[in-house]
């Protein structure tokens, strides 16, 4: 039988690690748009959305990609990626090329697209949120991330807003920030609102630095995105700011720390697995806390300091989510653009702060593991209960 304090070495290392579940079914739709009828062509998109979905091949995602879509080729596209979504953990769409923002809303841009007046948009385009329904569409409490390197300089939104004269202020620089559903993460390659840069290689600055982050294993995805923005804002000199919108109620991997994806963000088992861990520990630390008199003194108050401060940043996290929600929500009804940026830097700061903690939290994690060895071993009788 096991020794208490081993036991409580598993248990804390499984409560307390990435869960590391069965192969889940994960799906990418990949869309690089570089070849413009009516607009100068791209350098970057169509290498951009290869290499990606070469990645997130690797990383066990069924991708479904296209290359220099036009309006039909953009539609069936899209149709053959809802197809897949069935039974999918986690939906992903990565987009390159040009996109814009009319009156708050985003709209993709396929290669055909001849855009001369508003109402164009509708036939000419394809709407974001028409592609965010279908992705959150019959799947409540799945994953779905989305990725838009989409903010360049785009002369078709010039040529619409000499169309629409004075109503051309509701058009705006890049995209529009978009508010999602529960469970959906949005990253673009730069603040909403702001245009990003093509650069000078195969990829863009932000392409290239995410398919190179997101091979990493042990990272989640708030810290593959903190890594991408300091290799962008290098890369740029500053110029560039990529940034994300977050509303996961769970950490999310491309790549556990033993190389596969996670079955589920934030979820090791059901509710009643749950349940019995938490009262087994419970049970355990009792045991351990009636020994602290006849054991080691100095590594049981050690072990109970450990976890005090583990329970505390989890705690403090907890309190920068919500606070984070908050501003978000308070963001998008907020009609002063200098609150809303302020606001903006706000979320990153919340952001960096919240990766920081949890990578005290594995450390902590790995401290009470190796105290937990300094323990006396238990009797078998305490073993087996």
């Amino acid at each position: 039988m096991l020794r208490l304090p081993l036991m409580l070495a598993v248990l804390v290392a499984i409560a307390f690690a990435p869960s590391a579940g069965a192969q889940e079914k994960r799906v990418a739709l990949v869309i690089g748009n570089s070849a413009y009828s009516h607009a100068p062509t791209l350098a970057n998109p169509a290498n951009d959305a290869t290499d990606m979905a070469d990645a997130l091949t690797a990383l066990g995602f069924v991708v479904v990609k296209g290359l220099d879509l036009d309006k039909a080729g953009f539609d069936k596209t899209l149709r053959a990626f809802t197809s897949e979504l069935e039974g999918a953990e986690t939906a992903l769409l990565f987009y390159s090329g040009h996109g814009l923002q009319v009156g708050g809303q985003n709209y993709l841009v396929p290669i055909d697209a001849k855009i001369g007046r508003e109402r164009d948009l509708d036939f000419e385009t394809v709407r974001m949120d028409l592609v965010l329904k279908q992705m959150e569409l019959e799947r409540d409490g799945k994953t779905n991330i989305v990725i838009l390197d989409a903010c360049r300089d785009n002369p078709l939104t010039r040529n619409l807003a000499r169309s629409m004269g004075t109503r051309s202020t509701v058009i705006g620089s890049g995209l529009a920030e978009v508010q999602t559903g529960v469970g959906t993460f949005i990253a673009y390659s730069t603040q909403p609102g702001n245009v990003a840069l093509d650069g000078s290689g195969r990829n863009s600055p932000f392409t290239a630095a995410l398919a190179r982050h997101m091979l990493e294993p042990g990272q989640t995805l708030t810290s593959v995105m903190i890594n991408v923005r300091r290799d962008v804002l290098a890369a740029t000199s500053g110029k560039q700011v990529p940034w994300d919108h977050s509303a996961l109620t769970g950490e999310f991997f491309f790549k556990t720390a033993a190389g596969g994806p996670l079955a589920k963000p934030g979820v090791a088992t059901n509710d009643a697995e749950a349940r019995a861990l938490r009262e087994r520990m419970g049970k355990l630390e009792e045991d351990l806390k009636r020994r602290i008199e006849t054991s080691n003194l100095a590594a049981s108050a050690t072990l109970v300091q450990l976890k005090q401060r583990h329970r505390q940043l989890e705690d403090d996290n907890r309190r920068d989510l919500d606070r984070l929600f908050s501003i978000q929500r308070e963001q998008g009804r907020e009609p002063d653009q200098a609150k809303r940026i302020s606001a903006t830097q706000e979320i990153g700061r919340l952001q960096i702060q919240m990766s920081r903690r949890g990578q005290d939290m594995k450390d902590l994690a790995a401290e009470i593991i190796k105290v937990e060895k300094e323990l006396p071993p238990s009797t078998p009788a305490e073993a087996s209960r």
